[in-house]
């Protein structure tokens, strides 16, 4: 195999080992998953429409403190890209990616405003873009046809045989 190839290949194994690890339940809504993560991650899990992501290539981050994690995502009138925005910065935390950071001194020196910790979780991503990126968004696509899956599933007699 060539190293183009293996090199493609690597983020898809990454997120496919790290949704087989979830264990997920049969009937999956985004509102689970979220439960699921932030118990794994032992903080709560807040989710913000912003306007100041539109039209910009980032259509979400994710912001680890030491309390709480935080969704921001671009505003959109779509539910599915919403999901996709807000599954894709659950992938990143599901593959721990706040782990494979720069120090907060440095990040503190670019946003001398901000808690240079958090900025250090928030761009620790840039340096590994690519693999890491490709990880977040194919375990985003795991988890989207999951919760897919789970709501095209009869859940009950009545729902079959009406």
């Amino acid at each position: 195999m060539d190293e183009q190839r293996i090199k493609r290949t690597e983020p898809a194994r990454v997120a496919a080992a790290a949704f087989q690890a979830l264990w997920l339940p049969r009937h999956l809504t985004l509102e689970k998953l979220i439960a699921i993560v932030a118990a794994r991650r032992r903080r709560p899990i807040e989710i913000e429409a912003t306007t100041v992501l539109n039209g910009t290539e980032v259509c979400g981050l994710w912001l680890s403190t030491d309390s709480r994690e935080i969704i921001l995502h671009a505003v959109t009138d779509s539910v599915l890209h919403r999901q996709q925005f807000v599954l894709h910065e659950l992938g990143h935390m599901i593959l721990r990616h706040d782990e494979l950071g720069i120090s907060a001194e440095y990040a503190a020196s670019l946003f001398p405003n901000l808690n240079g910790e958090m900025v250090s979780r928030a761009l620790a991503r840039s340096s590994f873009v690519d693999d890491m990126e490709a990880a977040a968004e194919t375990l985003a696509d795991l988890l989207a046809a999951a919760i897919r899956e789970s709501s095209l599933e009869p859940k009950s007699f009545e729902q079959v045989f009406g």
